[in-house]
Order: C-alpha cells, then structure tokens, then sequence
C-alpha cells in the first residue's frame, strides 16, 4: 500500500525523473504504462502491416513512399503513416529520408507465419474485447465472434473444420519446437497425439524421431483434411465420448486443455490416464499461465482470448498437478522450456 501510494505521487515521479540514480528506472516505468495505454494503437499497427503484405514488400529492399503505396493500394500519405508507425515498432526502418526496409522485429515475424496467422486472425479477438466489460458482464452466456469460429463437433461441416484446423496448424509449428527440445520423445515406443488436428505436432515428432510409432486422434471432419505420414495412424473419435486406442506410451496434449473449462478438462486427462499402460506418460504442451518471463502472455492475453472464446482458462503448472492426481496420476514432472511464451510444458505419469 505505501509502496503503491508513493509510486502515485506525482511529486515523487516528478522528482525521481530528475534524478540521475532514478531517471532509468522512471523514464522505463512510464514507458511500460504507456504501451499499456497505446498497446492496441500497436496491435493495428501490426494487422495493418500484415494486411497490406508490407513486411513482405520490404523484405525484397529498400522502398520508398510511392513504391509502397503502388504496392499497398494506399495513398501516398496513408503508405507513410504507416512505413513510420511500423518503423517505431522496429517491424521496419528507415534506412534514408522517406526509403524504409524491414527491421529486426519484422523480420522476427516475416520468419514465423504461425505468429502472422495469428495476427490474421485478431480481427475476430478485436471485435469482442471492443467493450472488454460487456463481454465480462456477459459471463459467457452470449455467443462471440471467436465461439462461433472455434466451436465444432462431430457434426461440423468440413470447411468450418478446415478453416480451425489450418490455424492450429500454422502455428503448431512453434510449440512442437519447443516441446521437442524439453522432452525425450524418442525414449517412447507408440505416440499418440490427442486432438492433433491436421497432424502438424506428430508430424514434426516423426521428422525427429523416426523410429517412433505414431497416431493422431481427432474428429472425422478434422482428420479428413489432414494429409499425414503414411506412418501416422488415424485413429477418429471425440475424446469426451469415445474411448482412446491403447498400445500408445506416450500422450500428448498440444494447446487442448486450455481451450476447456475445468470439468471437460479432468475428462480429457482422466480418458488419457485410462488409455496409458504403466509407466506411460501424459505430456501437456501449452501456455501457462503464472510463468516467470510469460506471464503477460498467460493470464492477460490467454486469460481473455479465452474468455472471449467461452471455454477455458490458462492454468497454472502446480493446477495441472492437482488436475493430474484427481485424474489418477501419481506424478508430475515440469519441463523447462526456452520460450515460454510460446510453450510450457508438464508431464503426467504413475
């Protein structure tokens, strides 16, 4: 409480600015405070920067205004105010006097289409946190933009389950990174990918681990439109209805129980804990929430994502733990990893 009440001194963040120990430190602070209040400003920088292929347009050289309007379709104003907001944001630089190229943030990005997939698909997220306190005050009784896009059952058509399917997929690729560099995939003989979609998570374990047996279960519209490995066996289902195929030592749950309340979430671990042999092992791969260096990315940005979509929560490592042991696991084991941001990761077992 002191603490919060001298920080809000104005007379104190008058005086801190001005002295040399404390300026740093001050000057820092209103900047985090700022980007707090301009973050959005920043997002539609970026959507807009995707949108137009800018990224992409300055990836090939330097270009000026007039070129990057003839490219965009925009007004040679409109290019300019647009090249000089990316170019704060460090996704472009200009490189002389009206001339930008791609900078280091862009090219970070340019690199990464799951990260640009994402961005392509704020626009559903935006239209629901536009009145961030009706959406809370409708308690997830209403549908929203992003429900109706990530709803599906065994019942759903094969483009809705496309369209889910290719989202996941393109971002996929990031988290089976991370999650193949914290965890032994190859100490297991069967791997079984629990709700894998299109099978970009198996498909990058078989790359990895060529003498693993590997399968995928998912809904038969989901795994309709996958093309996979002829070594990765399809097994169709809907985990709250339909039994797992045995034989598999290792189960893997990739960005799954984050999208589902608590009650669908304990089906899914307590299917996954009746279909292990002894000694296997439940792998859980997803952000978290609570995680040091992540934790904006957890409870504030997945923590609404998720509110927004009417299902599910970003849970805690120690809550997957209790998750795990109500479920009827023994163990639990956390595995580091270098982005977490990206990906946590847990493991359950006997």
């Amino acid at each position: 409480m002191l603490r919060n009440r001298i920080l809000g001194s104005v007379k104190f963040q008058h005086w801190a600015a001005r002295l040399p120990i404390f300026a740093g430190v001050s000057r820092a602070r209103a900047g985090r405070a700022f980007d707090l209040v301009a973050g959005f400003c920043y997002s539609q920088v970026l959507l807009g920067a995707v949108q137009t292929g800018l990224l992409e347009l300055l990836d090939r050289g330097p270009i000026g205004a007039e070129g990057i309007a003839e490219s965009t379709g925009l007004s040679i104003n409109a290019a300019t105010r647009l090249a000089r907001a990316a170019a704060a944001l460090d996704l472009a630089e200009e490189v002389s006097p009206g001339c930008w190229m791609l900078g280091q943030q862009g090219a970070a990005l340019l690199s990464n289409p799951g990260a640009l997939a994402m961005v392509q698909h704020h626009p559903l997220l935006y239209a629901d946190l536009a009145d961030p306190l009706a959406l809370l005050q409708q308690d997830r009784r209403e549908p929203t933009a992003l429900s109706k896009f990530w709803h599906y059952n065994t019942e759903t058509d094969g483009k809705t389950a496309t369209a889910y399917s290719q989202l996941m997929a393109s971002s996929q690729a990031m988290v089976a990174r991370e999650a193949l560099a914290a965890y032994p995939f190859a100490r297991h003989r069967r791997l079984l990918d629990m709700g894998g979609g299109h099978g970009a998570f198996v498909s990058a374990v078989a790359e990895a681990c060529p003498a693993l047996e590997l399968g995928v279960f998912d809904l038969p519209p989901v795994l309709a439109g996958a093309n996979l490995n002829p070594r990765i066996a399809r097994h169709h289902g809907d985990f709250f209805a339909t039994p797992l195929p045995e034989g598999y030592d290792c189960i893997t749950l990739v960005r799954i129980l984050h999208d589902h309340d608590d009650s669908a979430a304990l089906k899914i671990l307590q299917a996954a804990r009746l279909a292990l042999p002894p000694g296997g092992k439940l792998v859980i791969a997803e952000p978290m929430a609570g995680i040091r260096g992540a934790k904006a990315m957890g409870d504030a940005y997945f923590g609404m994502y998720l509110w927004a979509m009417n299902a599910g929560r970003p849970r805690t490592p120690e809550e997957y733990r209790e998750m795990g042991l109500a479920a009827g696991f023994s163990g639990f084991q956390r595995r580091r990893t270098a982005m977490p941001v990206i990906a946590s990761m847990a493991v359950l077992f006997d």
